[in-house]
């Protein structure tokens, strides 16, 4: 189903009946990679997911916009389909905007899960800056040599680019720019909903260390890590995530 948003063409899925449960999937994801979640609650909840602006079938924003104003546009959405008190539970990137709505909007949010969530500046030594600093240089002296022919630039970020940087185009690769230069530190002690973390030992993406410090500074949360699971925790150990998750929800009593 499609909603207009702020401008703009929202792609989104409801499944179930019951309490309200919002589901916002990570970066270069959609509805599609987060279905496990929505199947695991859609007999007791409604679960709603949504794909975020510029991904799965989600219009993109016209301009470069940061996570405060992805999490304008699903709450947006809560006011739209007037939801009352949601849970909202976010992967990756889906967990920064659950960040941004829990402390910004703490009085309409009743739950969040945040799973392998974004929203920390990661911890970056030597090597990240040479790196950094080498791709600046090389893209400096490519527009110097080469000129500035977008065809080619092109093929030097999908040559020396990061992963999610080669996989973005256009404004989305505008967007991430901004995303990943957010820190979210200074907002987590204005969450006043219960919170549940959920995490893989083996994440790279968004390593242990940022749960924990999610942990201290969120004042009613918990952790629960999922060893030998990584990024994806609640499909590497999906069983394992349904039980935790089904337990904190309290789904047998829906």
């Amino acid at each position: 189903m499609i909603m207009e948003i702020n401008g703009l063409k929202i792609n989104y899925i409801v499944e179930g009946q019951g309490k309200d449960v919002i589901v916002l999937h990570g970066w270069g994801a959609n509805i599609n990679t987060v279905l496990p979640i929505v199947n695991i609650l859609k007999e007791k909840f409604k679960v709603h997911a949504l794909d975020l602006p510029g991904f799965g079938e989600s219009q993109e924003p016209e301009r470069p916009i940061g996570s405060f104003e992805y999490a304008e546009i699903v709450k947006g959405y809560i006011d739209k389909v007037k939801i009352i008190k949601p849970t909202l539970i976010g992967h990756s990137f889906g967990g920064k905007i659950s960040i941004i709505l829990g402390s910004k909007y703490s009085e309409i949010v009743d739950k969040i899960v945040l799973v392998n969530s974004a929203g920390l500046i990661p911890k970056r030594g030597l090597k990240y800056y040479i790196k950094v600093y080498s791709f600046k240089t090389m893209r400096f002296l490519y527009k110097i040599f080469l000129g500035d022919n977008p065809e080619k630039l092109e093929k030097f970020y999908k040559k020396f680019g990061s992963t999610d940087y080669q996989d973005s185009s256009g404004v989305m690769r505008k967007i991430l720019v901004i995303v990943v230069n957010e820190n979210l530190l200074p907002i987590l002690g204005n969450i006043k909903a219960p919170t549940l973390l959920i995490w893989g030992d083996k994440d790279t993406a968004t390593p242990l260390y940022m749960a924990k410090t999610m942990e201290k500074k969120i004042i009613d949360s918990g952790l629960v890590v999922l060893e030998g699971a990584g990024h994806y925790s609640y499909l590497d150990e999906h069983h394992r995530f349904a039980l935790i998750l089904k337990n904190f929800l309290q789904y047998d009593r829906q």
